[in-house]
């Protein structure tokens, strides 16, 4: 691998997900040994306590052999809900105590309905100063373990399309976890993104959509899981998500954070055999980003 660009892989990329339903989960070990096998040296811990055990040394004893270290993990929380914000933040604190001993450095934050990922509804003032306030908190008690706590606009949360993104970016002084995939499918151009929330971008989830297929999705036409199988997301260099504009203008603003390759994918299936299935698209998003030169846009 090339480009001297801090990469690192996401489970989500090999369909290890924490949406309920979401598909076959596979081995923590296949799926570190093809990270490995594609260069990688870091990657994100994959669904809480049904993927790696949230336990520093059964982390570090999985990852370790192949070579990777815990860059941080995506947690879903319910924080627009004020009676449910303690138990919220000790969900934070709990999970992030655990990365913290296993060496991350990232507490990435989705903000969901409720556990189950229902549809989110609309928020009136009281309710976004409640999630705000949640927010906060979280950061806060996660800084205290030495993470970073990065919000993630995405598809199916409180915080998905561009006016929820911009309203939550001027209630909170919260970092940003760039999505251009889950940005586009909000209607929030990345290059946009960056050029307002550029300066609070800590952390880059680099996943590239379908257009095509996203606007089916918007129309309700597709589920979630079903714009996934009819190709949401693809390869790096292959959708609309302007990848190699959004990296050059993250080169020129100094960004030197971790960037992910995330190409969500289901396993609903046969299990593809080893060295076949989604490490392929990774290896494929790897060629193009090593084509893309460092500089403004």
């Amino acid at each position: 691998m090339s480009t001297a660009r801090q990469l690192a892989g996401a489970p989500i990329t090999w369909g290890v997900c924490e949406v309920p339903g979401w598909g076959t989960m596979l081995p923590p070990d296949r799926v570190s040994a093809e990270m490995a096998s594609l260069g990688l040296t870091a990657t994100e811990l994959g669904p809480v306590d049904d993927y790696l055990p949230l336990d520093a040394a059964a982390i570090r004893g999985a990852l370790d052999p192949h070579g990777l270290r815990l860059l941080g993990g995506f947690v879903p929380l319910v924080l627009h809900v004020e009676s449910e914000r303690d138990a919220a933040v000790a969900q934070a604190r709990r999970v992030a105590s655990a990365m913290a001993d296993a060496g991350a450095s990232t507490f990435v934050l989705a903000i969901v309905q409720d556990a189950d990922w229902s549809a989110p509804q609309p928020l009136d003032d009281a309710g976004w100063a409640t999630l705000a306030a949640g927010v906060d908190a979280v950061a806060a008690a996660t800084a205290q373990l030495g993470l970073t706590t990065v919000v993630h606009p995405h598809q199916g949360t409180l915080i998905e399309r561009r006016a929820e993104v911009d309203r939550l970016a001027e209630l909170s002084t919260v970092a940003w976890c760039l999505d251009p995939g889950h940005l586009a499918l909000g209607g929030y151009d990345p290059i946009e993104f960056v050029d307002a929330w550029g300066d609070r971008v800590a952390h880059v989830h680099l996943k590239d959509v379908d257009l095509k297929v996203a606007e089916r999705l918007n129309a309700g036409e597709l589920t979630l899981m079903a714009a996934v199988q009819e190709g949401l997301f693809v390869p790096l260099g292959a959708g609309d998500g302007r990848i190699a504009e959004l990296v050059a203008a993250l080169d020129a603003r100094g960004y030197d954070g971790w960037m992910v390759l995330e190409q969500d994918c289901a396993i609903t299936g046969a299990v593809p055999e080893p060295g076949a299935g989604p490490v392929l698209d990774a290896q494929a998003s790897l060629r193009f980003l090593e084509t893309v030169p460092a500089g403004a846009r």
